[in-house]
């Protein structure tokens, strides 16, 4: 079985981290573009005509179909590999993109931003609450005054766990197993990982550290932030959230002149 869990570390010639061209190749694969045609409305309302701000752009999923409503969008990515997947769909060459770590990259016009947006829980890349609340002030450096800062992320699932119990399947298939194993509940680390088998029958193993966050701890780091939290949906549809709910969607407010 071949094992993917070392990663690409930032001084490696390709700097993709956890996403260089073996994950990029198939990450839009199952993607439900329902899903990414509500958080672009969702995203377009918000930022009512203003340019738009995506940490962590990845392959334009919401990127490309909120620039075809009508938004200005600008990204930033570590991946390089997953910029170029981008890059090869229509609109995507026109797109701004500067390629760094969302926790400190400044693109042009930050400080101007009507929307900034950090979704598909990719708060949770960041494995320690620091990067996290640098990536909530990234953001917020970013926004004009009054400008909205949109987080979508899973509420962590440890509600699932029995006592014993280290791990949560999210996805289960003939060739392929998907869980989430909570490694560490005192610095609330987890991982995601796959197993899956080629049509050959050899077996691959892929691993991704992450780090879980609370609801509230995120309105915490909004605040450190100079911002608050506005708006919280269970979904891009508005369903209300409430305590089943197993993901979120918040929109926080800048309320001063930031960073």
């Amino acid at each position: 079985m071949t094992d993917d869990r070392t990663p690409v570390h930032p001084t490696d010639a390709v700097e993709d981290g956890y996403f260089p061209e073996s994950v990029a190749a198939t990450y839009d694969e199952g993607e439900d573009p329902g899903r990414a045609t509500l958080a672009a409305d969702f995203l377009a309302a918000l930022a009512d005509g203003g340019p738009a701000f995506e940490l962590a752009v990845g392959t334009g999923r919401i990127a490309l179909p909120l620039a075809a409503r009508g938004v200005p969008v600008t990204g930033t990515d570590l991946s390089r590999a997953m910029v170029a997947r981008l890059r090869a769909k229509p609109g995507g060459a026109e797109l701004p993109v500067t390629i760094g770590d969302m926790t400190t990259t400044k693109v042009d016009g930050a400080g101007t931003f009507t929307l900034a947006y950090l979704v598909y829980n990719t708060i949770n890349n960041l494995t320690t609450q620091d990067a996290q609340v640098d990536a909530f002030r990234n953001a917020a450096a970013h926004l004009a005054p009054g400008g909205r800062f949109v987080v979508e992320v899973g509420v962590p699932a440890l509600r699932h766990l029995p006592p014993g119990q280290e791990a949560v399947i999210f996805g289960l298939s003939g060739e392929r197993v998907a869980f989430d194993r909570y490694d560490d509940l005192v610095h609330q680390r987890f991982s995601s990982n796959y197993v899956s088998v080629d049509a050959d029958g050899r077996g691959r193993y892929r691993s991704i550290p992450f780090r879980y966050v609370w609801p509230a701890e995120l309105d915490l780091m909004a605040r450190l932030a100079g911002m608050r939290l506005e708006q919280r949906y269970a979904d891009w549809g508005r369903a209300p959230f409430t305590s089943e709910s197993d993901s979120h969607v918040s929109v926080y407010v800048k309320t001063d002149a930031g960073d």
